[in-house]
């Protein structure tokens, strides 16, 4: 049975969730350019290949975190679903977790195209 509780939980679970891929995606983008940055200056060939290691590493983060906050959405709009089934359908927890749906929604819409 899905409460007004687990609702909240799930819905900060999705919040944290973007905020990490967010910056999983900066870290990406911040770790390819200090890479580029050492290419270019012509660094040590043994500091190249540890940026080239943190670089990859932090490649890796990405896919996993979009599947975890595609499995949390997906768990979220079931608990929502269930709870508008009980006739609880208002309040500020039901408007937070469909703007986090919808935020998800376009997370997910604008990294596809």
């Amino acid at each position: 049975m899905a409460s007004l509780r687990n609702l909240k939980i799930k819905t900060s679970t999705c919040k944290r969730l973007v905020k990490e891929l967010t910056s999983y995606e900066k870290e990406v983008e911040r770790e390819a350019a200090k890479t580029a940055d050492m290419k270019d200056k012509g660094a040590d060939p043994y500091d190249l290949k540890q940026q080239e290691n943190v670089l990859a590493e932090s490649r890796m983060m990405v896919p996993d975190c979009r599947k975890r906050l595609e499995a949390a959405a997906e768990d979220l709009k079931g608990t929502l679903v269930e709870l508008e089934e009980t006739d609880e359908k208002e309040g500020p927890e039901f408007e937070e977790a469909r703007n986090i749906i919808a935020d998800v929604e376009k997370l997910f819409e604008s990294s596809e195209v």
